[in-house]
């Protein structure tokens, strides 16, 4: 069974009122209000993402994803399947999350209390940039998969369209500021810019950083450039 078409996200929506209130009052809107699109900033939690081939060896011949949960990028999914992560000296992680549609490489991403306690010393790396990065046995319900690289805490990064990059004037690889509100209150120098027609305005952080800015749903954010 299939799962329905993603319905607008809560920031899509507020985004429209909050640009429909400022024109009917014609008050001038504050630069978030002026953006193309929203800003959404979402913690990302450890995971990975496999080709077909590594799905099949995992989870029998003919194997494929099966979406559970759509995300916020377009067609992107996380996957009711799961793999165990083994890691140096037998340490492992169960219950690692799939992300889908399968990709060309294999991937996982963790953050750094996650290599500590699995013994990996892991560099912070762009996504696909998996080159001289660790590797580890992956466990499934039909075998086992051997990664020999692909182990990253990722970057810190923001996705966005054509339009987004326009608006903040930055082009792919720039890095912009993240500044989080709240009581925690703090300013993510290095942000790295991936811009695609098909994204939306989101940043990702991991777990070791959401926590640390103690992120929360209506934690006021801004992207600067």
């Amino acid at each position: 069974m299939s799962l329905p078409p993603p319905s607008p996200h809560r920031v899509e929506i507020e985004h429209l009122v909050r640009r429909a209130i400022y024109r009917r009052l014609g008050k001038s809107a504050p630069l978030s209000a002026q953006a193309p699109n929203p800003l959404l900033v979402n913690v990302s939690a450890r995971h990975c993402h496999l080709t077909a081939a590594a799905v099949e060896v995992l989870f029998g011949p003919g194997a494929t994803l099966t979406p559970m949960k759509w995300l916020y990028q377009k067609d992107q999914f996380a996957a009711k399947e799961t793999v165990t992560l083994i890691g140096p000296r037998s340490r492992v992680i169960s219950n690692l999350r799939i992300l889908g549609p399968c990709r060309d490489f294999n991937q996982i991403e963790l953050a750094m209390t996650d290599s500590i306690a699995l013994g990996f010393d892991i560099p912070i790396r762009a996504s696909g940039l998996i080159k001289e990065t660790p590797g580890c046995m992956l466990m499934g319900p039909a075998g086992f998969f051997e990664m020999k690289e692909g182990v990253i805490r990722a970057a810190p990064h923001v996705h966005m369209n054509p339009d987004d990059a326009a608006f903040y004037g930055v082009k792919p690889g720039d890095f912009m500021r993240l500044r989080v509100g709240g009581p925690c209150a703090v300013t993510f120098e290095r942000m790295l810019v991936r811009v695609h027609p098909d994204f939306k305005l989101e940043v990702h952080i991991d777990t070791d950083e959401g926590n640390g800015c103690a992120l929360e749903s209506a934690t006021p954010v801004e992207l600067l450039k």
